[in-house]
């Protein structure tokens, strides 16, 4: 017991502050609600939203949003009011990094800006941002945080005040965006398709590839009436009224080739099929936590065209035979929420067919709901802990349905696969590999940005064709091929078909597609410790080998020398016995440190 009391932090608390947490919680449990505080409840939340346990997150947004925080009186009146213990109630408001605990007579926090510190932006300059903007506040009511990645690593160094977002971030920017912070609530959303617009068009000029029949972006296709004007839902409406035959869509999916654009890479036509195959009533969970470091390919097609998205999702639910669709977006991503509310209100106004119920969930700061089993957790309203597996959600998933789960990307993708046929899809690629990726390109090359190129298309291919290039003075020294949890590969590797399966014989996988550049101004020891401590900070803390693993794995990972013998056992634990995909994922990183740069470490 004194050697876990004297433990270092590990996870998201020490074993001192977990049972301190636990003291509060047996506290909280005898409060009873004070009647203002009820009352401040019922005026944020609906009683139809106090009468759904699913909704319980939802509701701790309303709180958090308004007061700026969640004090203790509303916790315990929100148990209450939904008629929850109240320990359940801080144990789900304690695990996600967007809500903050008032506890007694805390004051609110003012305004809070957080800086990017993931490797894109501390690339781009965010720890000097992080040390100099403090100083430069002025007595202001402001606290600066570093954050985990916001998803705009094109744009680094990225930040946020509140929830606006603040890309290629300056200490002048962020001023500016303080100063206005409150006095015009909707800029953000009158200037959006503005906005939009303007990334649609660069996209289409900057990522499409030269080929027969190369994806066609709509022009100005970003709201409803301009999509349907163009044809959009034609298809859908097709299929849901029986005009298209269901099983010709299944075997266009399965025929394309198109696996799971989230990282995983499961074939999606099968997955289908195994869905379609089990009991109703079935489900859908659409996962847009895009939170891997390096990755904003979803949030780019979400502002570019969300209608092809959703449309995706109707063919796909009426195929598959599901009743409901809850959409899974990350709380990084407001300007997003607002714009897909938005649009879903104009579906749902003017239907072209018949529509399945369509929710849309917020997150609340957690990378770990980006694997689908703590998704589906974190939507009905829990801690986003990983779910152990057998049995999968395809048979048993979002509240004990069969559910089908799947990535933005993959659903956006489904109407042109069927329209233009399966080939079309697979027409595409390089080097012997079929099909089309979106790349996330950060780093240091002239244009970062989604590149839209053929599967297999290699780093060194698409730094030089789609990116413009390294920066002028920078040669390219190593990239990260999937994002933090892909590994770190060297430059005489570059020309590597970048793929599903073709980078596991060099330690590697491609996951999101998120391409991290390194130049010989940098070292892969310092982005292999950036990302520990990211995992260090995002494991759920819910198995030993992750929780404890990541933290140890980062101070060692400090040393100028590593001790090598320690760092494979810990990699080695951690692969085989966490739980889910961070833990198992996290090692790779310090095995390319130790397999293609021992020069760094030794």
């Amino acid at each position: 017991m004194n050697d876990i009391a004297q433990a270092p932090v590990v996870g998201r608390a020490t074993p001192d502050e977990l049972r301190a947490r636990i003291r509060r919680k047996s506290q909280l449990k005898g409060r009873q609600p004070e009647d203002r505080a009820r009352e401040e409840v019922r005026t944020l939340v609906s009683a139809e939203a106090l009468a759904r346990r699913d909704l319980l997150i939802e509701n701790l947004h309303a709180l958090n949003d308004h007061y700026r925080g969640l004090h203790e009186r509303h916790l315990v009146a929100l148990a209450a009011e939904m008629n929850l213990p109240m320990a359940e109630v801080y144990e789900v408001a304690s695990f996600y990094h967007h809500f903050e605990i008032l506890r007694g007579d805390a004051r609110a926090p003012g305004l809070t800006v957080r800086v990017c510190d993931s490797l894109a932006c501390e690339l781009a300059g965010a720890q000097d941002l992080l040390q100099r903007l403090p100083a430069l506040l002025g007595g202001r009511d402001v606290r600066v945080l570093a954050a985990p990645c916001l998803g705009r690593c094109e744009q680094a160094p990225a930040a946020a005040v509140q929830q606006r977002a603040v890309p290629f971030a300056t200490v002048e920017k962020l001023l500016e965006t303080l100063d206005s912070e409150g006095k015009v609530p909707d800029v953000q959303v009158q200037r959006s398709f503005a906005a939009i617009n303007f990334v649609a068009s660069e996209l289409a000029q900057r990522s499409v590839p030269p080929a027969p029949d190369p994806v066609q972006a709509l022009p100005g296709c970003t709201d409803y009436a301009t999509y349907r004007a163009h044809g959009g839902y034609a298809l859908a409406a097709a299929v849901v009224n029986g005009e298209e035959d269901a099983e010709t869509v299944l075997r266009a999916m399965e025929d394309s080739g198109l696996r799971g654009l989230g990282g995983a890479g499961f074939p999606a036509g099968r997955k289908w099929r195994i869905v379609r195959e089990q009991p109703a009533p079935r489900l859908m969970a659409v996962n847009i936590d895009e939170g891997e470091p390096g990755t904003f390919k979803d949030r780019t097609y979400l502002e570019r065209d969300p209608h092809r998205f959703l449309e995706g999702l109707l063919i796909a639910a009426q195929v598959v035979g599901t009743e409901a669709c809850y959409v899974y977006l990350r709380d990084e991503y407001h300007d997003c929420r607002r714009l897909l509310e938005r649009e879903l209100q104009r579906l749902q106004a003017d239907p072209p067919c018949a529509l399945p119920r369509i929710e849309l969930r917020r997150g609340a700061g957690a990378y770990i709901c980006g694997e689908e089993s703590a998704m589906i957790e974190s939507i009905e309203g829990k801690r986003g802990e990983p779910r152990m597996r057998p049995p999968y959600i395809a048979q048993v998933g979002l509240f004990g349905r069969p559910t089908l789960e799947h990535n933005f990307e993959t659903l956006y993708w489904v109407r042109d696969i069927v329209e233009k046929g399966p080939q079309w899809f697979a027409g595409f690629g390089r080097h012997g590999r079929q099909g089309l990726r979106s790349f996330s390109v950060s780093g240091r090359v002239k244009r970062p940005g989604v590149k839209l190129a053929p599967a297999g298309i290699t780093a060194r291919e698409l730094i030089d064709e789609y990116c413009g290039g390294m920066l002028d003075g920078h040669q390219l020294y190593a990239y990260l091929p999937g994002g933090a949890s892909g590994g770190i590969l060297p430059a005489r590797l570059a020309d590597v078909p970048l793929d599903f399966d073709t980078l596991q014989p060099h330690g590697c996988f491609i996951g999101s597609a998120a391409v991290m550049v390194l130049s010989q101004h940098d070292r892969a020891r310092d982005a292999a410790l950036n990302v520990m401590r990211f995992f260090a900070h995002e494991s759920c803390g819910q198995c030993t080998p992750c929780r404890v693993g990541t933290a140890k794995a980062a101070a060692l990972m400090q040393a100028p020398r590593w001790d090598r013998a320690t760092l494979d056992d810990l990699a080695q634990v951690m692969g085989d016995a966490s739980i889910c995909g961070l833990g198992q994922a996290a090692p790779n990183p310090i095995r390319s440190v130790l397999q293609y740069f021992p020069q760094e470490v030794a």
